[in-house]
């Protein structure tokens, strides 16, 4: 396996035709804050994240992840790891240099196996966070990112060969057999996960709230909101991790999430649960059975973007 090279996830950035209102939604109703905004174009940073932002908004015609990005410790590791994907075959979109988004940092961009944009930085300002407070129900950090995978196998190898990600759990399906692989980075359980669908897109953006009583009051402001909610509150058994997904205005489906697991990798063995089992899916019973309907609207739209490197 590679050497790991990053350290963790930074930010995810999507594209969607109609910004404004996906601006509303993630500022008025999620709880992130808008800063370095221009037109059709908005950094939201999540108020208790030393990351300069943790989402990324940009007006398009094409809904798409612009890109998913990820922190290494210095530049020195930046190099080193775009020299060996060079070295591998993976093409890259940008050389490292000087990044011109909030924050500044040296990074570079490539595409993963399947076309969507990665980038690695390091040096990136940390930006003025503060403690979330008892009671706040508003992001602490981006926890994790589920992607949508049409050669999911090949997805997660190509991962753990050239980025050095393990593999944590894998859900699996007794008559489809391996539906979803959880992969980390660092001590948590998972930065990063794929799930097995037709075609690539966005399955989730996970975002990390204070704790159990924060979740909750969250999960009902946005019931209280009208978001459409379409799986939760629960837990889950792999990660053990709170759950409630809701979708957003472009259908795209952002959890709220708390306590995910950390992991001590040395004596890590990855688990192979069959989600099938009441007890995977939702270890507390609380939330709606696992069906066609969830999964369906976990797939979401074709991504429109693959190999094809954002304007910004």
């Amino acid at each position: 396996m590679t050497d790991r090279l990053i350290t963790h996830l930074r930010h995810v950035d999507l594209a969607v035709p109609d910004h404004a209102k996906q601006l509303d939604f993630f500022t008025g109703t999620w709880g992130l804050t808008a800063e370095h905004s221009d037109t059709g174009l908005t950094f939201l940073a999540a108020e208790g994240s030393p990351e300069q932002y943790v989402v990324r908004l940009r007006q398009s015609d094409d809904k798409r992840i612009d890109l998913i990005a990820f922190g290494a410790a210095s530049a020195s590791h930046v190099d080193a790891l775009a020299a060996q994907l060079g070295r591998d075959g993976v093409g890259l979109i940008s050389e490292p240099g000087a990044l011109a988004t909030p924050g500044g940092g040296y990074g570079f961009r490539f595409f993963d196996l399947e076309g969507r944009t990665v980038e690695i930085s390091s040096d990136v300002a940390v930006r003025a966070h503060r403690k979330i407070e008892e009671g706040e129900s508003i992001p602490v950090r981006l926890s994790h990112v589920v992607v949508n995978s049409a050669s999911p196998e090949a997805t997660v190898a190509w991962y753990q060969r050239h980025l050095g990600f393990a593999l944590s759990d894998t859900l699996t399906h007794p008559h489809m057999g391996e539906m979803m692989w959880f992969l980390r980075i660092n001590s948590w359980h998972h930065s990063l996960g794929v799930a097995r669908c037709p075609h690539p897109s966005l399955h989730h953006a996970s975002f990390e709230l204070r704790g159990i009583d924060e979740y909750m009051r969250g999960t009902g402001r946005l019931l209280r909101a009208g978001v459409e909610k379409i799986w939760g509150p629960g837990r889950h058994l792999a990660g053990n991790n709170t759950f409630s997904y809701f979708l957003d205005p472009h259908g795209n489906t952002v959890e709220y999430t708390t306590e995910l697991e950390r992991v001590d990798e040395d004596a890590w063995h990855p688990h192979l649960y069959d989600f099938t089992q009441p007890g995977v899916a939702d270890q507390w019973g609380t939330a709606n059975q696992m069906n066609e309907f969830v999964a369906t609207k976990s797939f979401n739209d074709p991504d429109r973007g693959m190999f094809s490197a954002p304007p910004v």
